[in-house]
């Protein structure tokens, strides 16, 4: 037994200031603690203070000097490090924030600000219906890009009022998980086939979701294009520090957004960082095929990825015909209610899927393996003298290719042998001009075995081009999905070949179209306005009768087929060098490039690199050859910092 003045000797004083949600001034209280209180009893102590009835479950303890939360409750305060000295908010977890989408409307909806930023994009991907969250992240746009905002914003006059979609009702306000939106793993939601939407009665199963028809129609359908002025006055980056700036402001998906300095009610960017789209289903992902979408537009738009005027041309082309299908009166109208059963149409798929389908349907001998032969052209690239294209006989199986000096020395040993698994396959295709190359970057111990396929035509193009990007994904022609992949770059294909028709040429005149909406401010410059007109309108014949949601895949598809596609600029600094580099960080491989001239230095691919460690605490990075693959998803540089790489004991392949 210890007396009443031994047992008060023990105790301290806590400060903890209460960020009441109803009232506009936060209230200080001292609470006389113990460093053997845990957490739970603290919180208990200072409710019991406050003396104010209302539901305290979403409220816990952020420690303002150690930017963290206390959010283990059987934690003892010596367990946590927390003195007499030590300052507690105590603080809603969940609390407003702004997102800007790709297809910048602005939401505004509580969000987890205890949460790791992970989880907190997977809630929120929740409440906006779309899948695959692990795609997303939040990015913060670097000051540099807000001032020259700002600097342009001085020179308008009139104030633009920003419409916000409110979703403040959403299921996360109470600290619960979102509800599944608009997709189920136990029900098939019924979508409109021409614009790929989901149905009004899909809604209503889910009475929770913040989402109405309105709100839904907003996120799933592009807008009108904004204004050529608007275009001209947004951040275009001009070099590839610029472009590195970009992806300055990435948020640490491991942390919290209060622990990164992110406030209630504050602006951040929704983007998609993992540019790996995987099961991109018009039944199911009309709102994420529509932000993909638009932020493919936006890119392309403002020349964050380059791409050929002949690709440019198609992109806009491909614009035309999504804006005039997003304003059309018949695919807005989301007042017809589907009568389809969709139980029975479940049903009715499965009898089929059962039964084996239809009759042509035979089903491929699994263990014959196919292979591809024929005449093609091999350019291998020289410094000195020209290029050369010699025909070989080529044999493609497996994944590998291997050639031969004619046909008939097919059954003998190969001039040479390739294989294609981990190389980067890059198209060199010109419809106009008829050619139709295939780009291979194979590593070798001594670096990048660079080489050119020539092909005759589309078609063989199309069939060894599929093979070659199945083959470097260590895929065979015998998957399923050769056969799409064949398909989809003949369809590529088609709409880069266009003629001008008679009536097209005088369409110009009599159609109103703004063509410096579909174009970067490049070509604005270079063409005319009515020359403008008249290109897209030659490439939107190819592409005038596919439908939305067709339009709007073909779209990413040919952005994904840009050389530059999926590789993200860092600036960093190298160990022992005095000037800094950018590093461009890929699906597959990490590249050194000169800031100055664009050049690449170096590249180091992920398949064969055997470790890689970063150490935040002193902002260096460093790869070893000795032991086995870490994980690369953590080796991007803290947002606004330069990071210093340390590259030990590396091949330069």
């Amino acid at each position: 037994m210890i007396s009443s003045s031994a047992y008060e000797s023990n105790t301290w004083a806590l400060l903890v200031t209460v960020d009441h949600q109803y009232e506009k001034e936060q209230k200080e209280f001292t609470l006389r603690v113990t460093g053997d209180l845990h957490i739970g009893g603290v919180m208990l102590k200072l409710v019991e203070q406050i003396e104010v009835s209302q539901d305290w479950s979403d409220y816990a303890l952020w420690w303002e000097q150690k930017k963290c939360w206390l959010l283990k409750t059987h934690w003892t305060l010596d367990k946590c490090g927390v003195q007499a000295d030590a300052k507690l908010l105590f603080t809603p977890q969940h609390k407003m924030l702004r997102l800007r989408l790709p297809n910048m409307k602005t939401v505004r909806l509580k969000v987890s600000f205890s949460s790791v930023v992970f989880k907190a994009v997977s809630d929120i991907c929740k409440i906006l219906n779309i899948r695959r969250s692990e795609e997303l992240s939040l990015l913060k746009q670097s000051e540099d890009i807000l001032r020259k905002k700002k600097r342009k914003d001085k020179n308008v006059k009139e104030v633009v009022t920003e419409d916000i979609l409110n979703l403040s009702n959403s299921p996360t306000s109470s600290g619960l998980s979102a509800s599944p939106g608009l997709y189920s793993k136990t029900m098939t939601p019924t979508y409109d086939p021409i614009s790929g939407t989901p149905a009004s009665s899909t809604i209503t199963w889910f009475s929770d979701s913040p989402l109405t028809e309105q709100n839904c129609s907003i996120l799933a359908f592009s807008h009108p294009n904004c204004s050529p002025e608007t275009l001209a006055e947004m951040y275009q980056p001009r070099t590839l520090a610029d472009k590195a700036k970009l992806n300055a402001g990435w948020l640490d998906s491991s942390r919290s957004l209060m622990e990164q300095g992110i406030l209630e009610d504050d602006q951040l960017l929704l983007r998609f960082k993992y540019y790996t789209f995987f099961d991109l289903n018009p039944k199911y992902d009309a709102v994420r095929i529509n932000q993909i979408y638009e932020q493919a537009r936006w890119a392309i738009l403002l020349e964050e990825i380059d791409c050929t005027e002949e690709e440019m041309l198609i992109f806009a082309a491909l614009q035309y015909h999504i804006s005039k299908l997003s304003s059309s009166s018949e695919t807005q109208d989301f007042t017809n209610e589907s009568e389809v059963d969709e139980v029975e149409a479940a049903l009715s798929n499965l009898e089929v899927t059962l039964e084996g389908g239809k009759s042509s349907n035979i089903l491929e001998d699994i263990t014959d393996i196919p292979k591809l032969a024929d005449y093609l052209r091999l350019v291998r690239p020289r410094r000195l003298s020209m290029r050369t294209a010699k025909p070989y006989w080529f044999v493609f199986k497996d994944t590998s290719i291997s050639y031969f000096k004619n046909k008939e020395s097919g059954q003998g040993e190969p001039i040479e042998k390739l294989n294609l698994k981990g190389c980067e396959v890059v198209p060199d295709v010109n419809v106009a001009a008829k050619k139709f190359g295939i780009k291979l970057l194979i590593p070798v111990a001594a670096g990048m075995n660079e080489v050119y396929l020539r092909c005759d035509n589309e078609n063989q193009y199309a069939r060894w081009m599929a093979a070659s990007v199945l083959a470097s994904k260590g895929k065979t022609m015998a998957d399923s999905s050769y056969h799409p992949e064949v398909h989809k770059i003949l369809s590529f294909l088609k709409m880069k070949n266009w003629t001008m028709s008679p009536q097209t040429a005088s369409d110009p005149e009599s159609i109103d179209m703004k063509p410096e909406c579909f174009v970067s401010l490049r070509y604005v410059k270079k063409y005319k306005s009515k020359q403008l007109a008249a290109r897209i309108l030659e490439a939107h014949q190819n592409v005038s009768q596919m439908p939305l949601v067709e339009a709007k895949l073909r779209f990413i598809q040919a952005w994904q087929s840009l050389p530059e596609f999926g590789l993200s600029y860092y600036i960093v600094r190298f160990k022992g060098s005095k000037k800094e580099d950018v590093l461009g960080v890929s699906y597959n491989r990490l590249i050194r490039i000169d800031i100055a001239t664009g050049d690449p230095i170096t590249t180091w691919r992920f398949s064969t690199m055997k470790q890689w460690n970063v150490n935040w605490e002193i902002r260096q990075t460093a790869k070893s050859s000795m032991s086995i693959l870490g994980a690369t998803s953590s080796c991007q540089p803290a947002p606004k910092t330069t990071v210093n790489l340390w590259m030990k004991n590396c091949s330069t392949n």
